[in-house]
């Protein structure tokens, strides 16, 4: 479906999410009126979207949990559905091998924690068991894998219009209602201008600029790419949990972070002690993943994995093979300050 300046297009985007359509134009050799089309034609046909993710510290105190679900024959695509359809699901997918349906989950908070886990998730109908892994620290996340196919003086030219990586804790300060109007407009989309913003919000373009500016400044929105592999070659996903000695999950998490086939790793309080969302572009390249890369660092012992089937969500977006569906952002009020 794509050829090889879209799948470029989309590596530069993944590097630069909001740089200007000339910028890229440049970068690529191409036009910009080419790449303007190019960008709107994914967006029509539900192949690309621009988000801004927001740090949800901001409206969370609780940590996402990865679920792993057990159902009765038959019934996982019933199970896999109803889970999509809840406001706290992330993402979620019907697998096979170690689970039949995995999901995660970001509860609103600390307080709905306990009956999330072990009455609202378990009492779907057709759930036999679950578990869960509570995410500790997150090594690499999905918003920075990208498509390594641009050379390194293409990407060197995209960084100058990256947004400048956060800080290890970001800025988790209370938005204004200023603030939290101009985050719901860039979450929606990640490339809105500050022209744009000062349009749908009646004020002065200098104020828009300078809002826009201060949320993606502190990392309090960070635009991003949603595609999924399967569109850019890849199309096995699988995820792993890794059973790891203490004094290797630092070195092993961050060995795996750098590896192109991690969408993203974290370190998670469970039976394991990291999970890994690998993509690769078919079973041979997964077979060596499994018995030679993660052969090579010490430290790694057990693996479960359970290969994906088929994704219903991702980042809160509905997702129909490649398309890329509605989009149910649970974007409410912050969460009260402690």
């Amino acid at each position: 479906m794509l050829d090889d300046l879209d799948l470029d297009l989309i590596a530069a985007l993944q590097v630069a999410p909001r740089a200007p359509a000339n910028v890229v134009a440049d970068v690529l050799g191409a036009s910009a009126s080419t790449v303007g089309r190019r960008i709107q034609r994914l967006h029509a046909e539900s192949l690309l979207r621009v988000i801004g993710q927001v740090d949800w510290r901001l409206f969370s105190d609780a940590r996402p949990r990865h679920v792993w679900i057990s159902t009765v024959p038959g019934r996982a695509q019933e199970v896999a559905h109803r889970l999509a359809e809840r406001g706290d699901t992330q993402f979620v997918a019907m697998t096979s091998g170690d689970a039949d349906v995995y999901g995660v989950l970001h509860p609103r908070g600390r307080a709905a924690v306990r009956d999330l886990l072990t009455l609202d998730v378990p009492s779907i109908p057709g759930i036999v068991a679950t578990r869960s892994d509570l995410v500790l620290r997150p090594v690499s996340r999905a918003d920075s894998w990208r498509l390594r196919r641009l050379t390194p003086d293409r990407v060197a030219a995209l960084e100058p219009h990256a947004v400048p990586a956060a800080g290890a804790h970001g800025d988790t300060d209370p938005l204004s209602p200023q603030e939290l109007a101009v985050a719901r407009l860039l979450h929606r989309n990640g490339r809105t201008a500050s022209g744009e913003v000062a349009r749908e919000l009646g004020v002065s373009q200098s104020t828009a600029y300078r809002v826009v500016q201060s949320l993606l400044g502190r990392g309090v929105v960070r635009p991003r790419v949603e595609v999924e592999p399967a569109l850019l070659g890849m199309g096995l996903e699988a995820v792993l949990a890794l059973t790891v000695q203490p004094g290797a999950i630092t070195a092993v998490a961050d060995a795996l972070a750098d590896d192109p086939h991690a969408r993203y790793v974290t370190i998670v309080a469970g039976a394991e002690a990291l999970i890994l969302h690998g993509v690769f572009p078919d079973e041979e390249r997964l077979a060596d993943f499994l018995s030679v890369d993660l052969a090579r660092l010490p430290g790694v012992g057990g693996i479960r994995v359970s290969v994906v089937l088929d994704v219903l969500c991702r980042y809160w977006i509905r997702r129909d093979g490649v398309r890329l569906g509605a989009a149910d952002l649970p974007l409410s009020e912050p969460h009260p300050a402690d």
